[in-house]
């Protein structure tokens, strides 16, 4: 097998938490009494990080916003999240071929962490990476810190994600990527931003992952 080590992004790549994320977002918006975003305003506009999120839904201190946030999202986190297509069998498939998995998310960790344990996830990877303590995508401090704890050399790792912003950070850290149309970007944004191989589920992709040399 070509690649032994997958580092994934979260939302819209594994997951569809999108509704979850609007239903935040609309919370924090309706403090300063403004009116709700659809869930596909809200999805253009995520994968940068909370703070940034923010700064692009709601007026004053995104700081403050995204506390109001993080107050919120729990009580809508795991009741709005569902796995994607082709996710629940792939994963178990490429740990039982013997592929050191990760997850490295903009998401805020917490987060992350939470939704892969009560999605049943957890068995499945080895680290859930995210900003706080490592700086978000694009920096690619994330993926070389989940490289180092995986034991893995960049020349066999990839990525896999579902925005440009992830095909920027494998590009900013040397290593491969691949990406899906399932979550804020479509087929024609992430080709024109060209990443290694475009897939349209995660079916397709993990056969192909497991058939590469």
């Amino acid at each position: 097998m070509r690649y032994s080590a997958v580092l994934f992004d979260f939302d819209g790549t594994l997951a569809d938490s999108f509704g979850a994320i609007t239903a935040s977002v609309n919370h924090v918006r309706q403090y300063h009494g403004w009116q709700s975003l659809t869930e596909k305003e809200v999805r253009s506009l995520v994968g940068h990080g909370l703070e940034h999120l923010m700064q692009q839904v709601a007026p004053g201190d995104p700081q403050h916003n995204a506390e109001l946030y993080r107050q919120h999202h729990p009580q809508v986190m795991a009741s709005l999240t569902r796995l994607l297509t082709g996710v629940e069998e792939g994963l178990p498939k490429l740990f039982a071929a013997g592929v050191k998995m990760a997850v490295c998310s903009n998401k805020p960790p917490r987060f992350t962490k939470q939704l892969v344990d009560e999605l049943e996830l957890s068995p499945f990877f080895m680290g859930v990476y995210g900003p706080g303590e490592l700086k978000p995508k694009p920096d690619p401090e994330m993926i070389f810190h989940a490289l180092k704890d995986m034991n893995t050399p960049p020349e066999r790792a990839l990525f896999v994600g579902d925005m440009t912003i992830d095909i920027e950070t494998a590009r900013n850290a040397g290593i491969a990527v691949w990406v899906l149309p399932t979550g804020s970007h479509d087929r024609a944004t992430l080709a024109a931003a060209q990443p290694d191989r475009i897939f349209e589920d995660f079916h397709q992709l993990t056969d192909v992952l497991l058939s590469a040399d």
